[in-house]
């Protein structure tokens, strides 16, 4: 067993995924067998997809936009070969905000930032443009998103007119538009952006419900002005329901994790290799429904490569991983049971469970 891939996504509040992946290789490359360990962050669609595409050999282009609730931030997209890649968690999303999130936000919170990449990416001339969904600050149904795409001030009331549509995104020869998220939630009601992902964004019982109806109405003026009613599509609540707007101008919805595999060439670094190590910062039921580790155990177990995950805790049960095809699990929890130790000190913890993973599953040499 000489060759290991180390596909890590981020941790949420602790590493980002290159930092993450690079943290546990460190520790698999101290091994005295002298593996050869090739590092592939990945990443779902959401928080870290431009640094898992720039690790992928695509090259980042900064872009300044405004930011979830005003003023300016620095993202940008990723590009080769005519595909754009764009995250809307850097653009718009909850890490952007000046502080924690709040009512205020929640009711001021635009996805204006994420359009205005998006717009950058079309100027540049890419025929495709990936649009990563999840993180996002906001619940406007994508109304600051439309705003940016047909050079509306975003301090105007939101509007569905279409006449200043970006000139990329009309007619025969259209850029297309794909929405790369995990999330099935339609625009509104009880399993809705507001319903669900509203309280995490500052938002109480009342401003949920105000924030749906507000989408409900939304979604009734953009079907008129598109021709299309995708507010029940899956996907169409998915980062504050920038998933809808993106819908309704013709976008296709694809597995987020799946998209970002393939785009990345994950296939042809699992070629030749003997274990691939995957995991996030918890692993539990929410990652059997689509995250990253699940798609890269998914891709391996296509391969016929072994795979183990890595965590900072592992709440599934041994079954459990069985059946997602995990061989088994390792969590920093086992080295570290305080977690707020395990966040702080999540780098050397990941070097010395690498280092325990090879002493576990590599040959002596």
């Amino acid at each position: 067993m000489g060759r290991v891939l180390v596909a890590l996504d981020s941790s949420k509040g602790s590493l980002d995924a290159a930092t993450a992946t690079a943290a546990l290789a460190r520790g698999l490359r101290r091994h005295r067998s002298r593996p050869e360990v090739l590092e592939h962050p990945v990443a779902d669609g959401g928080e870290g997809t431009l640094d898992a595409f720039e690790a992928a050999g695509f090259e980042r282009v900064p872009v300044r936009v405004r930011g979830p609730v005003g003023g300016e931030v620095i993202t940008g997209f990723a590009h080769r070969d005519g595909i754009a890649v764009v995250e809307s968690a850097d653009a718009s999303g909850l890490g952007r905000l000046p502080g924690p999130p709040s009512r205020e936000t929640a009711v001021a919170a635009s996805t204006c930032g994420t359009g205005q990449v998006i717009a950058a990416a079309l100027d540049a001339g890419h025929r495709e443009v990936v649009v990563g969904l999840g993180g996002s600050a906001s619940t406007d149904g994508g109304a600051g998103l439309l705003a940016a795409l047909t050079g509306r001030d975003p301090e105007l009331p939101r509007s569905a007119e279409l006449a200043g549509l970006h000139a990329r995104l009309r007619g025969p020869d259209a850029a297309r538009l794909v929405v790369a998220c995990d999330v099935d939630n339609p625009l509104c009601g009880p399993h809705g952006a507001a319903a669900v992902y509203g309280p995490q964004k500052g938002a109480d019982a009342a401003l949920v419900a105000e924030l749906d109806r507000d989408l409900r109405e939304w979604a009734r003026e953009l079907a008129a002005a598109t021709g299309r009613a995708v507010a029940d599509s899956p996907g169409a609540g998915a980062a504050g329901g920038a998933g809808f707007a993106l819908l309704a101008l013709g976008g296709r919805r694809a597995a987020g994790i799946e998209l970002v595999l393939d785009l990345t060439g994950l296939a042809d670094r699992l070629a030749g290799a003997d274990l691939v190590v995957t995991g996030e910062g918890a692993l539990d039921r929410q990652t059997l429904r689509g995250k990253a580790p699940a798609g890269v155990a998914r891709a391996a177990r296509d391969a016929g490569v072994p795979i183990v995950a890595a965590a900072g805790r592992n709440r599934l049960s041994t079954p459990d991983l069985a059946a997602a095809g995990f061989a088994a699990a390792f969590a920093l929890a086992d080295l570290e049971p305080d977690p707020a130790r395990c966040m702080r000190d999540a780098a050397p913890l990941l070097e010395r469970l690498g280092a325990r993973i090879a002493e576990r599953l590599l040959p002596r040499g």
